[in-house]
């Protein structure tokens, strides 16, 4: 069962969303919360496997909501919502240890995916438009960039490869199909790889990979 929190301080939002997660057999809503300050509390209280975050809330924003429920002993995987008006946001999200996003406009079968995926230790980039997102504001952000050419420079090739493929936001599974790979091995070349790159998980090693020029 995939213990989730919902962060936001609209209360229809929330509620929609735990009407959609509750339905899922797999999925629990075990936390609620209106904003980033209450999320930490709740979190800290509650073993939380996925927390759904919204970006703007008051006394603390998801963008340091996210930097803060990852430095927790037992941090939970995170999911940012946004909208289209806040997607200058989301870069600084990701960068701050978020999985993955998802606009709020999102297929609801599509949120419950990420759910499960992000769980799992997958990223969500998806929907395409959300990934597109990343892609140009990653290119106007680059504080951590400077290294990018030399930290990919030190994977071997099959990292490499695992990589690229990662970056285009393939799950373990699809990148051992598609590299003819045992999914057992692809864990194994992931987890160098974050450690190689010195990144926390696999949407900082996307963006990484996106500096370094192994995606378009």
């Amino acid at each position: 069962m995939i213990r989730t929190m919902i962060v936001d301080d609209d209360a229809l939002v929330r509620l929609g969303l735990s009407d959609l997660l509750t339905g899922d057999e797999g999925i629990d809503v075990v936390a609620q919360a209106a904003d980033g300050l209450h999320a930490i509390e709740t979190a800290t209280a509650h073993r939380v496997d996925v927390a759904l975050v919204d970006v703007r809330m008051p006394r603390m924003d998801g963008i340091t909501a996210t930097a803060r429920l990852r430095a927790l002993p037992h941090p939970p995987r995170i999911i940012v919502l946004t909208t289209f008006d806040l997607d200058e946001y989301v870069y600084n999200a990701l960068a701050a240890g978020a999985d993955g996003f998802l606009l709020k406009d999102t297929d609801p079968a599509e949120i419950l995916r990420a759910v499960h995926l992000v769980a799992a230790g997958s990223a969500m980039l998806h929907p395409a438009a959300a990934r597109r997102l990343i892609d140009r504001y990653h290119r106007t952000n680059r504080p951590q960039a400077a290294g990018a050419h030399t930290r990919v420079a030190s994977l071997t090739p099959r990292e490499t490869d695992v990589l690229a493929l990662l970056a285009e936001g393939d799950t373990n599974a699809d990148i051992a199909q598609r590299l003819g790979m045992r999914e057992s091995t692809v864990k194994a070349h992931v987890s160098r790889i974050l450690t190689a790159l010195d990144v926390t998980n696999r949407v900082q090693a996307a963006l990484l990979a996106r500096d370094a020029g192994l995606t378009r």
